[in-house]
């Protein structure tokens, strides 16, 4: 399975919007994959902790979104290194990378650049990662993100950053994974129907076609349909065709009005 971390006090109290759970959802799909579940927890280190610790524990694939910077809100490294048990260290390669950014932007500041500036030292802090971690690039502004046991994978929580780093790694650490989530979903708009009266049906058909599941979608004020529900399944293509040729024909069975069919 794969599931994502968003974390962050500004999306819980709604000073920003969150747009990575819709963005994963997308990368995802684009590689025939599904996200299985998400977190969202704010900026308390023991909640970080137990978070992360459930994601080691998991075997799921995780991507965490935020806190890898290096003010006195940004939690999420030191978390990841209790959740692992490892201490941070100061990876080399993030060093390195982290040291020609800062070279980088003083040159074109026209400032002299300092290894050992407190400000550059501050900076290198962001290449403090649990020890054996590795790196994650950021083709952004190059400091890096991480992974640990090569499947919790630590992003920032800035949209331009984090979104490369995830296609990344979903294409050289897992591109293997790539079309193991892909599934088809059936769909028909059904009208001035109760779901009391389709769900026996519904039950029925998840016994009869394993591996497929159903989903109901009511609605009582769509501007073209009106009240009504949007009953299909969803599944491997094969299987999910034939579930719902059967809900089609149950639903004749017991003189259902219907409308549109959708395939998706």
């Amino acid at each position: 399975m794969i599931g994502i971390i968003i974390i962050g006090d500004e999306i819980l109290s709604g000073r920003r919007e969150d747009k990575h759970l819709v963005k994963a959802i997308e990368l995802l799909n684009e590689r025939g994959l599904r996200l299985s579940w998400a977190r969202y927890v704010g900026d308390e280190p023991d909640q970080i902790t137990a978070e992360l610790r459930a994601a080691l524990a998991s075997g799921d694939v995780v991507f965490s979104f935020g806190g890898i910077g290096a003010t006195p809100d940004d939690h999420t490294r030191a978390c990841a290194g209790a959740a692992w048990g490892r201490d941070l260290v100061l990876h080399p390669e993030a060093r390195e990378l982290i040291l020609a950014r800062s070279q980088a932007m003083a040159e074109k500041e026209g400032v002299p650049f300092l290894a050992n500036s407190p400000d550059t030292l501050r900076r290198l802090d962001m290449g403090r990662f649990p020890e054996g971690a590795t790196i994650i690039p950021n083709p952004y502004n190059q400091i890096p993100g991480f992974s640990i046991e090569g499947r919790v994978h630590f992003v920032p929580g800035f949209p331009v950053m984090a979104w490369p780093m995830v296609a990344w790694v979903l294409d050289q650490l897992h591109a293997d994974l790539h079309g193991q989530g892909r599934q088809v979903e059936h769909s028909v708009i059904v009208y001035a129907m109760a779901e009391s009266v389709l769900t026996p049906m519904m039950v029925e058909l998840e016994q009869r076609f394993a591996g497929v599941r159903v989903f109901s979608l009511p609605s009582v004020d769509h501007p073209a349909h009106g009240r009504h529900i949007e009953l299909g399944v969803k599944g491997e293509e094969s299987k999910a065709a034939q579930a719902f040729e059967w809900m089609r024909q149950q639903l004749s069975q017991i003189g259902a009005s219907v409308g549109p069919i959708s395939v998706r």
